[in-house]
């Protein structure tokens, strides 16, 4: 439908993780004794949502998208009843100390993981 544009300038970073490495991550952390506390599950390299978007664009082979301003964001969080700041706020969430556990990630960059995804059953 032409959606999946930049939001707001699409400069504020987004987290994310692999669903597969989402699983693994738990498996991992509760193979791993010791290791208690807050975990990030994040994938290591958070990207700014504009690219986020435009890989996903690449990876499901459509070139553009409409752009959605702050203010549509706003209008449409009201109807919605929700929080506008979920979206337009920056979340650049590193797993150091899931990396510093041992975990390797098979999904450590976007790219990747939104071609395998697009190939998904």
């Amino acid at each position: 439908w032409g959606l999946g544009g930049r939001i707001a300038g699409g400069r504020m970073y987004m987290s994310w993780i692999h669903g597969r490495d989402f699983v693994r991550s738990v498996e991992h952390l509760l193979e791993t004794p010791g290791l208690s506390g807050p975990v990030n599950l994040a994938a290591p390299q958070p990207l700014p949502q504009g690219e986020f978007m435009g890989a996903i664009r690449s990876a499901i082979g459509m070139p553009l998208a409409l752009p959605a301003a702050k203010w549509m964001i706003r209008a449409g969080a009201v109807l919605l009843s929700t929080d506008p700041e979920l979206i337009l706020k920056s979340r650049r969430v590193i797993p150091a100390r899931l990396q510093g556990s041992g975990f390797d990630f098979a999904f450590p960059d976007w790219l990747s993981a939104a071609a395998a995804l697009e190939g998904a059953p």
